[in-house]
């Protein structure tokens, strides 16, 4: 048995019964000493012992009935309080006044609430929970006009591509104009744009301007799906060197958020941001396929459960069917556009589920 005093406390440690180190049984220790003045070391045989503080014979066990009851965190706190640095029992101070204020605060914040339920009743405050739920969907839908009488009206394309971008996209959607079916293979093989517009390329328009016009809704909707593929948005050439900056600067703006981490800002693609590409992916795509669009080949692309893009389609207050994929294999959904719109309800846990 090895035992040592210092001004404040006695420690003991031992070589026998259970609270023995089982490493002197296993293995050799020593302890070597060195004489300076001959340059001789003398080696002993040593060991290692577990020293513990130890608590005098005379204190009562209902002294340490307490003790034994308080959990890991409040004995690691008494153990700083009596050992540690000034900085650690800084840091402790500043946590237990953290902990009362928070305990303040819920108090207050439960007593605010039950004069609230005693002032409005239940009924109103519910009907207060539904309008801020519909205001906070309307962040991450496209506008929706739901008294206009043509079904291009509900989602007006304006307010996907402004007129000044639908410009801009003339350039770069210049490549799908006149592509070729060998083209498109290659670019299949490729995998350098997504299964909807490459399906799309396929049936382009005889006419010019149709097939202008679609050529840059495909080119604007392959972005879109490229953005919600992405966790973290890089400012210079965001989209690619080939997007124009007007093009860039908007899909930046409109569908990511700011995030700081490492000491700099960053354009996040947060998951209520992924829900709001999704939207306007599906109302550009109902665009381009004159208000009816399928629903399962853009759910593949922009890599959404299929619960997902059904609570948004239905946010949107589109119409669903059922039709079959390739060789009558695969099912897919189809949505549709049309006029009176059905009943906006909200699908369960939508407010839950949409802003983690």
């Amino acid at each position: 048995m090895l035992n040592t005093e210092t001004n404040r406390l006695s420690y003991v440690g031992n070589n026998f019964g259970p609270g023995a180190l089982k490493c002197n049984t296993l293995c050799r220790y020593f302890v070597g000493v060195l004489d300076k003045n001959s340059g001789q070391m003398e080696v002993y045989n040593a060991e290692l012992f577990n020293m513990q503080p130890l608590i005098s014979d005379d204190v009562a066990d209902d002294d340490l009935s307490e003790y034994l009851t308080k959990s890991y965190r409040e004995k690691v706190d008494l153990c700083v309080e009596a050992f540690g640095t000034n900085k650690q029992k800084r840091a402790l101070n500043s946590r237990r006044m953290n902990a009362v204020g928070k305990e303040v605060l819920n108090k207050a914040v439960a007593k605010a609430a039950e004069d609230i339920i005693e002032t409005k009743g239940v009924a109103a405050l519910v009907s207060n929970a539904a309008e801020d739920e519909k205001a906070e969907v309307s962040l991450v839908l496209p506008p929706c006009h739901k008294d206009a009488d043509k079904p291009e009206d509900v989602y007006k394309f304006e307010d996907i591509i402004s007129p000044a971008e639908y410009e801009a996209l003339q350039a770069p959607a210049a490549a799908f104009m006149n592509v070729t079916s060998a083209e498109i293979l290659k670019m299949i093989e490729e995998k350098k744009h997504c299964s909807f517009v490459l399906d799309e390329l396929k049936s382009m328009p005889v006419g010019e301007k149709s097939r202008d016009h679609k050529a840059r809704c495909l080119w604007f909707l392959d972005r879109l799906v490229k953005l919600s593929s992405q966790k973290v948005v890089k400012k210079k050439h965001a989209m690619g060197p080939d997007c124009p900056h007007i093009i860039s600067n908007k899909l930046v703006k409109t569908f990511t958020v700011l995030s700081f981490g490492n000491g700099r800002l960053k354009n996040h693609v947060s998951a209520s941001m992924k829900v709001k590409i999704v939207a306007y992916a599906i109302a550009l795509a109902l665009h381009i396929n004159n208000f009816q669009t399928d629903l399962t080949v853009l759910q593949r692309d922009l890599k959404v459960r299929d619960s997902r893009i059904l609570d948004i389609a239905k946010a949107m207050r589109l119409k669903f069917t059922k039709s079959k994929g390739f060789y009558g294999i695969d099912e897919h959904k189809v949505v549709t556009l049309s006029l009176p719109l059905p009943i906006n309800k909200m699908p369960p846990g939508w407010r839950k589920r949409k802003m983690t």
